[in-house]
C-alpha cells in the first residue's frame, strides 16, 4: 500500500470514530512527533517507557500524589 492510500484509510477511520480517548492519543502523537525528532536518544527512550507505563495503568493519579506529599509542600 502506498503512502497516499494509507493516509486515506487512516483519515476514514479517524472520521468514523467517536472514541474520545483514541482521538486524544492521536492528537498527542501529532503534537509530539516533531518534538521527539530533536531529542537525545536516552530522552526518547524515557518517553517511550513512560508511555508504556501509562498504557499499562502503572501511573498514580495526581490527586493521590498531592495528598501524600502535601505535608512537604
Amino acid at each position: 500500500m502506498d503512502v497516499q492510500t494509507e493516509k486515506i484509510e487512516l483519515a476514514k477511520r479517524l472520521l468514523e470514530t467517536d472514541d474520545e480517548e483514541l482521538l486524544q492519543q492521536i492528537k498527542v502523537v501529532f503534537e509530539n512527533h516533531h518534538v521527539e525528532e530533536n531529542l537525545p536518544e536516552h530522552v526518547k527512550e524515557g518517553i517511550q517507557r513512560s508511555l508504556k507505563q501509562a498504557s499499562d495503568g502503572l501511573l498514580t493519579p495526581h490527586d493521590e500524589v498531592m495528598k501524600k506529599y502535601a505535608k512537604y509542600l
